[in-house]
């Protein structure tokens, strides 16, 4: 299997976003990629340019970032169908994408639906997001590091033909990162594209990995929906997969994640988390991850629920101290 390692870079509505086409942000503008062998050697590359027949006057900060103007990309640039052929056919039969971040593959799969073409790729989606794994082996913090940083990082030298912002050059740059970084430990944690999801329940996803598991529910049309349905609370243990009973109940961090504690009999302790996203359509679908957790960490999602309970409870009396202050006014 091959690895296609590639970035977009995109034009976007330059009135502003409440201008911009439903469903249409970002109108891509140049395809650039990096072919990694099994062995991650490069064996070949990928670059097109796309004329754009949406947003047709580049945005200024696209100028700024890229150095690209639209007589270029009118002069050299196909449609992007054209571009997405001569791509899919470069990418070959076996292989998995790579990209630095998660919104390439949603962008590229919002594009193909935009101008009419048949979305070629599997159900789900899997790839690999270098920033994610990058950032689990080797920084210390929820902070994400940009694609600048981890090639400094890394020790891999700018070449001066090859400066950021370009398509191809910062898929080469992302090629480099992850020849150079240890892939073989974190290989097993690729993620999941969310352009597209379930639609029915035949078709939920339950994907396990090292150390957690992960649901992708059907779409509901509304939160509510998704957090009362079974298959989307019911927790499960991942190694012996027995339903569980659990300790502390489903309770809301804030409106998009839920969280709770099971036990496992045979293997312990259980997190649950579940994130409402919003889905192309614009209704919503859940994602549960579960966890093993020791006794420091059962300790600190009971904290977590008394935090919430607090500061719920602050909050309700201070609707009832204006209530009353109305009423007396």
């Amino acid at each position: 299997m091959n690895y296609i390692v590639f970035d977009l870079e995109w034009n976007q509505c330059p009135k502003g976003k409440e201008w911009a086409v439903d469903h249409f942000p970002f109108e891509i503008i140049e395809i650039g990629a990096v072919k990694l062998d099994d062995e991650l050697r490069q064996i070949g590359e990928f670059r097109q340019l796309i004329s754009p027949v949406v947003y047709t006057q580049l945005h200024y900060k696209i100028c700024e970032v890229t150095h690209l103007d639209m007589d270029t990309l009118k002069r050299e640039g196909v449609p992007f169908a054209a571009a997405m052929e001569r791509f899919l056919a470069w990418c070959g039969e076996d292989y998995m994408f790579v990209t630095w971040g998660s919104m390439d593959l949603t962008e590229l799969q919002r594009n193909m639906v935009y101008f009419g073409l048949e979305i070629p790729f599997p159900m789900p989606l899997l790839y690999y997001d270098l920033q994610k794994l990058y950032n689990l082996l080797y920084v210390d913090g929820p902070d994400k590091l940009s694609l600048d940083q981890a090639v400094e990082e890394s020790g891999i030298p700018l070449e001066e033909e090859r400066p950021f912002h370009h398509a191809l050059d910062d898929a080469y740059y992302t090629a480099l990162v992850m020849e150079k970084m240890d892939f073989d430990l974190v290989q097993e944690f690729v993620s999941m594209d969310y352009y597209r999801i379930p639609q029915c329940e035949a078709e939920e996803i339950y994907l396990k990995f090292p150390g957690y598991s992960k649901f992708v529910s059907r779409e509901f049309e509304e939160r509510e929906d998704a957090l009362s349905d079974k298959h989307v609370t019911d927790m499960y243990c991942y190694k012996c997969n027995r339903m569980l009973r659990k300790k502390i109940r489903w309770f809301s961090v804030n409106p998009r994640l839920q969280v709770c504690l099971a036990v496992c009999p045979e293997h312990g302790l259980v997190r649950g988390k579940i994130r409402i996203k919003k889905s192309e359509s614009g209704g919503a679908f859940a994602v549960r991850t579960t966890k093993f957790v020791d006794e420091e960490g059962a300790a600190a999602i009971a904290e977590k629920k008394e935090e919430v309970k607090k500061r719920r409870s602050e909050k309700n009396k201070l609707k009832k101290q204006a209530r009353r202050t109305r009423a007396e006014k």
